[in-house]
């Protein structure tokens, strides 16, 4: 084989397997983010104390946590039923959304 063949071949696999390729999109995330509401709050600032805040949270980890909670890795009563029916495009979709929330932090 080519060496040049092989070499776009392997370009064109990190392309696609590259963590803005698999990247959700923000706005398809905030409607499918609806039932994280009730806990999290409309922009993702929690009004339940049991619950975290998830505006600006960074998307790898927004996306971990809820794939061990769709797993049952990490268990939970409200949220592994939550994520249980939930695809890969639908967690990374919310995921981008509550990363694109910004916050500020004052002292």
């Amino acid at each position: 084989m080519n060496s040049k063949f092989l070499l776009s071949g392997f370009l064109v696999s990190l392309l696609l397997h590259s963590p803005a390729h698999a990247a959700g999109d923000p706005q398809i995330g905030k409607a499918k983010a609806q039932s994280c509401v009730v806990c999290h709050g409309p922009m993702g600032i929690s009004v339940n104390p049991g619950a975290p805040h998830l505006a600006a949270q960074p998307a790898v980890y927004l996306v971990e946590q809820m794939q061990d909670f769709r797993s049952g890795k990490r268990q939970n009563p409200v949220m592994s039923v939550i994520a249980k029916p939930l695809s890969d495009r639908d967690i990374q979709d919310i995921a981008a959304w509550y990363a694109s929330i910004e916050i500020q932090v004052k002292q």
